[in-house]
């Protein structure tokens, strides 16, 4: 049985290489999936926050995430749960994860969200001079949006807010 601290750090590793499906560029940690996960001796327990509710990758994700943990070898038994009475916002995504998403391709969501309007900046070239084309994007979670500037359509996080 490992130290507590060198079991933390092995979980915390494991979970920080589970990239979300839909976005490989970025950990469920850095997305703000992780709620808490629990040690107990070589049995850990792991609690994440679904992003959206009909989110398809949730399977995978819960099995990616069980598979890395057993592979970091400090574990012999490895259980992913889903707490859908939390609500995941898009607050809980680091500033790590805003910087991945952008590197993606993708606009990070509004840092604060503001009544009358979703303001978007284009990932590419900075521009604010976007256009919503779709807010039904390839996933639950996007909108496509057009830079106006760089002519370049891009995809943005739909804001998420216990405020709206």
């Amino acid at each position: 049985m490992l130290p507590e601290k060198l079991a933390e750090e092995a979980v915390l590793k494991a979970l920080y290489s589970v990239m979300d499906p839909e976005i490989p560029s970025i950990s469920i940690v850095d997305l703000g999936m992780l709620q808490e996960y629990k040690i107990e001796g070589t049995r850990v327990e792991v609690i994440l926050i679904p992003t959206f509710l009909g989110c398809p990758a949730l399977d995978i994700i819960k099995a990616n995430t069980e598979q890395a943990l057993l592979a970091e070898g400090e574990f012999t038994e490895a259980n992913v749960h889903f707490q859908y009475n939390q609500i995941w916002t898009t607050d809980r995504v680091t500033e790590e994860g805003r910087k991945r998403l952008k590197e993606f391709g993708i606009a990070p969501p509004p840092r604060e969200l503001k009544d009358g309007g979703w303001e978007v900046d284009c990932p590419f070239c900075g521009s604010p001079y976007t256009t919503l084309e779709n807010i039904f994007g390839p996933a639950a979670c996007r909108s496509i949006l057009y830079c106006r500037s760089c002519k370049n359509p891009f995809e943005a996080m739909k804001p998420v807010s216990t405020l709206m």
